[in-house]
């Protein structure tokens, strides 16, 4: 059962945008309108996730990060009464590729979803034309950055078990919900500091539910496919009548295996029209170790439809070996028929990821070791922007303390 909405106005520079936020049954929607005449921002809470009190404050630091040509930009903040740090994600509503409500249906989607292996927004409002999302703080950054940080020929297996897990957990509650993820990758799996994975990059997120009944299959074309075309099942990319559903994650999460595996994503050597044409041929992509590679590399490869791929001599696959049951899982995962594929629930119990007794947050940290989290960020370089600075003084009367929880 959702809680009222509370409602304050912020008072801002007299030229700017008003959005609106309401609650409409179980869903929070954000409405865009222009008019210059009206000098105030209107901001609504939600009770069960906003507490009005004193003396709360944001303080913004540097910058971690960008998206659709610096449209978006993710900066690290503290939440000054609790001393907890958080991510703000600042996207400029003019520049912005997305549709407003394609970010409508996001925040919709993401108020709604309850679940620990998915990334939650602590609260959602707009200030100068730029819409901020207030979120955790995934002291690991991505899997990609861990790619960066350290691991640059791929995680450890154990590692790449644990995250797995948690996000086909992650999928599966989706799933449940009749809800397509659609851009599973490295990139959208975060870890806290202490180990915890969640999901994110739900804006291209689609729901099989429409219209009061769950349809069987859906043939929506993803609007920013540009940036997951790697990742996407073949029946997505092939765009015809027979559609897709769920099982098109199935096939991101051996791709997202792959890449955590590897460093990088399958068909990443390859140009775009080359990399479709392997696909919808039925082309799939393998783990990369001392057991592949002698057939992926030289002219004497015969691999038949698995995907070949130029590996240097001193590639760090030649002192890997994964588990057969790693292989096993990735084979599973990238059928290029989507009724061979299995369910999220199955993959669970498959025995890569079966053996799994502990928590992931009770190990996962050592597992990335030497990589260790960011947690102070008192040393980093504060944003000094003055209208930034107005707003984060407007919402000093707003107070989270009691659900800053990661």
């Amino acid at each position: 059962m959702l809680h009222i909405l509370n409602i304050r106005h912020l008072y801002c520079r007299s030229n700017i945008n008003i959005f609106e936020r309401w609650k409409t049954n179980a869903d929070l929607l954000v409405t865009y309108k222009s008019n210059k005449n009206t000098p105030h921002l209107i901001v609504i809470y939600k009770t069960c996730q906003m507490i009005v009190g004193q003396n709360a404050h944001y303080q913004l630091y540097s910058l971690i990060g960008k998206g659709f040509t610096d449209a978006i930009s993710v900066h690290l903040a503290k939440h000054i009464p609790s001393g907890v740090n958080i991510a703000v994600k600042r996207i400029d509503l003019e520049t912005v590729s997305t549709e407003i409500a394609d970010l409508q249906k996001e925040i919709a989607l993401v108020q709604q979803l309850q679940h620990e292996k998915i990334l939650k927004f602590y609260t959602t409002f707009v200030f100068n034309r730029e819409l901020w999302i207030v979120m955790p703080f995934m002291a690991y950054g991505s899997c990609k950055d861990l790619f960066h940080a350290y691991f640059t020929a791929g995680l450890p297996e154990q590692a790449i078990a644990y995250i797995l897990k948690d996000v086909v957990k992650a999928l599966e509650y989706l799933h449940s919900r009749g809800i397509i993820h659609r851009a599973v990758k490295a990139s959208h799996v975060l870890i806290s500091a202490t180990g915890h994975v969640k999901l994110s990059g739900l804006h291209n997120a689609l729901s099989m539910i429409q219209g009061g009944k769950r349809l069987r299959r859906l043939h929506d074309y993803p609007a920013t496919a540009v940036n997951t075309l790697l990742w996407l099942s073949p029946e997505i990319l092939e765009q015809n009548m027979a559609g897709y559903d769920t099982r098109s994650d199935i096939y991101s999460i051996g791709i997202l295996a792959c890449e955590l595996a590897n460093g990088y994503a399958p068909f990443a050597d390859m140009p775009v029209t080359q990399m479709l044409l392997a696909k919808l041929n039925g082309t799939k992509p393998v783990l990369l170790d001392s057991r592949t590679v002698s057939e992926l590399s030289g002219v004497n490869s015969n691999t038949g439809f698995r995907l070949n791929t130029n590996v240097a001599k001193d590639s760090p696959a030649y002192l890997r070996t994964f588990s057969f049951a790693f292989h096993g899982f990735v084979d599973t995962c990238l059928e290029k028929e989507s009724h061979l594929r299995t369910s999220t629930t199955s993959l669970l119990s498959h025995a890569f990821l079966k053996g799994l007794r502990r928590s992931t947050s009770d190990v996962l940290p050592s597992l990335l070791q030497p990589v260790t989290p960011l947690t102070d960020i008192s040393k980093l370089a504060k944003v000094e922007d003055p209208s930034i600075s107005e707003i984060l003084q407007k919402t000093q009367d707003v107070s989270v303390e009691d659900v800053w929880i990661f």
